[in-house]
């Protein structure tokens, strides 16, 4: 049986991690780490994942550039990566910055948040051209970047707009007519809507950027508006694809010792359902497919319970139950009646519940099982 399949810490024993300086054998073994994990990182558990993270990093900081540039590419199409040395490497010099911030799934919207506020324009361009941009992304990029990065944004088909970074992005437009021309090139905009919400100035560029007659496709009329409304998380339903990606971003936060009642308040405030869901099964320590399950049978006294033993407060109840991805949205009775619920239960009633349940029904399943119901 190997240290991995026993749970000690397999790495230790290392030499170059015990003080001997040796470069050239830390940055081989930099490598060698992070090859060998993009092999098995979808048969790692959390343990194995964590062991691999605190090494990598510890690493990362005595190898070269070249080095962490080919280990970020290793890194970036993996669905599963040790969340800490993403972030740290997704924070580094371009170079090596570079395909995780353009492919990584790993780095959450939080993540790529902070990297626009803190590092280069060629980080904002960089993440300006992902597959898909989230309307709180884009909205940073807007407000950071300079002309480069917010063209690219721009230019980017995948890019969400919400109502006040249009607005942000019309303003800017009277000033840069590189800005201007591409934004005239975005289909998806409902201009007439537009000319009603911004001011005097933004205006006249705006009857330039749209045209004052030109003619508005009824499909795309309002459609800006329907877009805001459905990218809300609690009102697109349960996804499959969207829960694979944002259990493997909690995943990585819990690697960073960042998943906390916070990190699940700020998923609720901003109507990150499959995240907020995601939060669950790691908290409460039970499989993804307990979760799932109860999200597709509305099963509503289920997780009444576990969020009073896990000790919620009414508050955070509300808003997490509001955000979950149903199968079909709660109506205001049932918010009403699950939170009365809520409310009506003991926090050590609940507890008590809930373990009686775990040990009968959540028995933890073989990793590859596990791994199934994530993929899903």
């Amino acid at each position: 049986m190997s240290e991995l399949d026993e749970g000690l810490p397999a790495f230790s024993s290392f030499r170059v991690l015990n003080g001997e300086d040796n470069n050239s054998e830390r940055e081989q073994l930099f490598r060698n780490m992070a090859q060998l994990f993009s092999y098995v990182s979808d048969r790692c558990d959390d343990d194995q994942v964590a062991q691999y993270d605190e090494v990598l990093c510890r690493l990362a900081a005595f190898v070269e550039v070249e080095a962490r540039a080919h280990v970020a590419m290793l890194l970036a199409p993996l669905d599963r990566a040790p969340g800490t040395v993403v972030v740290k490497l997704a924070n580094d010099d371009i170079e090596v910055a570079k395909p995780l911030l353009e492919f990584s799934s790993v780095l959450s919207d939080d993540d790529l948040i902070d990297i626009i506020s803190s590092q280069s324009e060629d980080h904002r361009v960089a993440i300006a051209s992902r597959m898909s941009v989230a309307e709180r992304v884009g909205d940073a990029i807007v407000e950071h970047g300079e002309t480069s990065s917010v063209v690219r944004l721009v230019r980017n088909s995948n890019a969400e707009f919400d109502q006040a970074t249009l607005h942000k992005l019309v303003k800017r437009a009277t000033r840069d007519a590189e800005i201007a021309a591409d934004l005239r090139g975005r289909a998806d905009i409902d201009w007439k809507t537009l000319r009603g919400e911004i001011d005097t100035a933004a205006t006249r560029v705006l009857e330039d950027l749209g045209g004052p007659n030109r003619a508005m496709d009824p499909v795309a009329a309002g459609k800006l508006n329907a877009v805001v409304y459905n990218r809300m998380r609690n009102r697109a339903g349960f996804s499959a694809t969207e829960w694979k990606v944002a259990y493997n971003q909690v995943k990585a936060l819990s690697d960073r010792k960042q998943l906390n009642e916070r990190a699940l308040a700020r998923f609720a405030r901003f109507g990150y359902g499959h995240h907020a869901a995601a939060a669950l099964t790691v908290m409460l320590r039970v499989g993804p497919e307990v979760i799932v399950k109860w999200l597709a049978a509305q099963d509503y006294v289920a997780v009444t319970v576990a969020l009073s033993a896990a000790g919620l407060t009414p508050d955070l109840f509300e808003a997490v139950v509001a955000t979950l991805p149903w199968r079909d949205l709660p109506t205001q009775s049932e918010k009403d009646m699950v939170l009365a619920r809520f409310n009506n239960i003991e926090s050590g009633e609940a507890s008590a519940i809930f373990e009686l349940w775990r040990a009968h029904s959540f028995r933890k399943r073989p990793a590859h099982e596990d791994q199934m119901a994530v993929s899903a």
